[in-house]
């Protein structure tokens, strides 16, 4: 069984990696890029390996992922409560009051399965961040979520955020943010510096860059031609492949070494190399990569490995 860390300074206990669940919508703003035809079976790989938390959002498909993520659970004997279930608000166009008035949609879509980690999406609302900060520690007094969290904020709006929580005596959990071999941004841009002083759990999602640590692309370019052209243009740029071939040889390498995938390897680094504060929340699309991804916390990179992957990540 996987080791558990604390989510921020909530009594919340998660797993390593948890499960990214924009996949389960086949609508919205994740449609086409990474569909799975199989939520059941991915939820039910995820648990059997491990995995104690879903990652779901409003935004994939207006609750289509959230419905689909709690059907599998169910399906699953996966009673209300049992696991950890975090969900997000979306701010475009709306105003801090929103946040009170849709928790009811919210609740309806995960079907009665509480929440225990509500986001904000994006830090792009028509209200501050004090007044969307008030809302859900409001939400949090009514017994409607358990711990308040961010997405996609910066260093100074994720103190900002946190400053505003805490007058309202709650603390800050988490901030779900980019992070990957091939994205190590928040080690220059202040977020975990910010993180590791306010004790905020950061909850990386697209820990292996869009498939590219996955090394299918360095094994096959032509599958990145024929990719979805959302997929390229979020992330999946031609230079990535070219700049990470070291990393990638390096990686196989690991993997060989300890019988594992490379993507397993990935993922591993990410859970490690930054001690307990970055947890990750990779997606599957097939029962097989539910699988893969539970079982890349089933091991442990040593402290060489970790610093060599380190050293070659552009």
């Amino acid at each position: 069984m996987a080791d558990r860390r604390r989510l921020g300074r909530s009594d919340i206990e998660i797993t390593p990696i948890g499960l990214g669940c924009a996949q389960m919508a086949m609508t919205g703003m994740t449609a086409g890029v990474y569909p799975t035809r199989e939520p059941n079976a991915v939820v039910q790989s995820a648990l059997s390996g491990g995995v104690n938390w879903f990652d779901t959002a409003e935004g994939y498909g207006s609750g289509e992922s959230e419905r689909a993520l709690t059907t599998g659970l169910r399906t699953a004997g996966v009673r209300p409560g049992e696991v950890v279930i975090a969900t997000k608000w979306l701010p475009f166009g709306r105003r801090a009051s929103s946040i009170a008035r849709t928790i009811g949609d919210r609740i309806s879509a995960l079907q009665d399965y509480p929440i225990d980690l509500y986001q904000i999406h994006q830090p792009w609302g028509l209200s501050s961040v004090e007044s969307e900060m008030r809302e859900m520690a409001r939400l949090l007094r009514a017994g409607k979520i358990r711990s308040v969290g961010v997405s996609n904020f910066s260093a100074r709006q994720m103190t900002r955020a946190a400053a505003a929580l805490r007058a309202e005596g709650v603390e800050l959990a988490a901030n779900q943010v980019q992070i990957s071999l091939l994205n190590r941004s928040i080690e220059r841009n202040g977020v975990l510096d910010a993180a590791r002083r306010l004790g905020i759990t950061l909850i990386a999602y697209s820990p292996l860059h869009t498939g590219i640590l996955t090394g299918r692309f360095h094994d096959d370019p032509d599958a990145m031609r024929q990719a979805p052209l959302l997929r390229k243009v979020m992330f999946g740029r031609a230079r990535d492949l070219d700049r990470s071939r070291p990393l990638m040889r390096e990686m196989g390498a690991i993997a060989d070494a300890y019988g594992v995938s490379r993507a397993q390897v990935a993922l591993n680094w990410l859970i490690h190399f930054y001690g307990d504060t970055v947890v990750a929340i990779p997606g599957a699309s097939k029962q097989q990569q539910a699988e893969e991804i539970a079982g890349a916390q089933t091991f442990r990179l040593t402290e060489t490995e970790l610093g060599r992957l380190g050293e070659l990540s552009p």
